[in-house]
């Protein structure tokens, strides 16, 4: 009897072991796809960095909600991967840690004003580029002294820490200008207006995102420089071949339906911005 009690306490963990196994595997699928990954199970969510604060390109609004030409990528290209607008978690993406957040799978694909160079691909792959901006940059309304880069010398210059831009002037453009990085290009605006610094620089799409606010008309204008070219692309884990080419093929569909110009215009449109056509993809080919 003793024997046969044995046996079957034995053939009755054996069950609950096959049953928590069985749980275990679903709950690894569910957790798996929840991003996106490859685990094979039902797609349930895809999380996405995008900037929070830049208002005509990637803006999360008081109530919640997103808005701006990057929001409206993204939707897009998480749409033709699979996933509609609720299926899709957009999570800030402040320029200092775009590479952390895609190396750490915290993300899956990154759209943020993300200019496409040499030290970046060196730690991610990029997609695209889907859009082209030149660094330009804003000063105040009233202010007659910066007409050209050189006039920054001397000046409070300011810019967001990880940006290249204030990099590219301090390096070869004005290097007696007084760099000045903030951790986003809100507190730079805060301090141009407040007389803290002098001159913001970043792309021109995004400092026209900016003065074109209801709040901020009249305030700032552009200088209308074209320093340097800035190719906007889609940042991800480097090597992720498969997901480089939906994404190009999922840009592509974007220009020739119309939607990429349509989203342009509805964005940037109000800030009178004149925009470059949508540039070649190189990314990958």
């Amino acid at each position: 009897m003793k024997l046969f009690k044995a046996g079957a306490a034995v053939a009755a963990a054996v069950v609950l072991a096959m049953t928590a196994t069985a749980c275990g595997g679903g709950s690894d699928t569910s957790t798996g796809s929840s991003d996106g990954g490859p685990s094979g199970g039902a797609k349930d969510k895809v999380v996405i960095g995008i900037k929070f604060d830049q208002p005509g390109l990637g803006l999360k609004t008081p109530d919640g909600k997103f808005t701006g030409f990057d929001v409206d990528v993204a939707t897009y290209v998480a749409k033709e991967l699979g996933y509609q607008p609720d299926q899709i978690e957009f999570k800030q993406a402040v320029s200092a840690e775009r590479e952390n957040l895609i190396s750490n799978g915290d993300v899956k694909f990154i759209v943020a004003t993300y200019s496409i160079n040499d030290k970046r691909k060196a730690k991610v792959d990029f997609a695209g580029p889907y859009f082209l901006a030149h660094q330009d940059l804003l000063v105040r309304a009233d202010d007659s002294s910066i007409t050209k880069v050189e006039d920054l010398n001397k000046k409070k210059l300011c810019s967001v820490t990880g940006s290249t831009s204030a990099q590219n002037i301090k390096k070869d453009l004005a290097p007696e200008a007084d760099l000045q990085e903030y951790p986003g290009y809100s507190d730079c605006l805060t301090g141009l207006e407040n007389k803290a610094v002098d001159a913001l620089t970043t792309d021109n799409s995004i400092l026209a995102g900016y003065a074109a606010q209801e709040k901020n008309k009249g305030k700032f204008k552009l200088v209308g420089l074209n320093m340097s070219n800035e190719n906007y692309g889609i940042g991800l884990k480097k090597g992720d071949k498969e997901l480089q080419t939906k994404i190009n093929a999922a840009l592509r569909k974007m220009v020739s339906d119309g939607s990429w110009e349509a989203a342009v215009k509805k964005n940037l449109g109000p800030a009178d911005y004149k925009n470059e056509p949508a540039p070649q993809i190189t990314e990958g080919s």
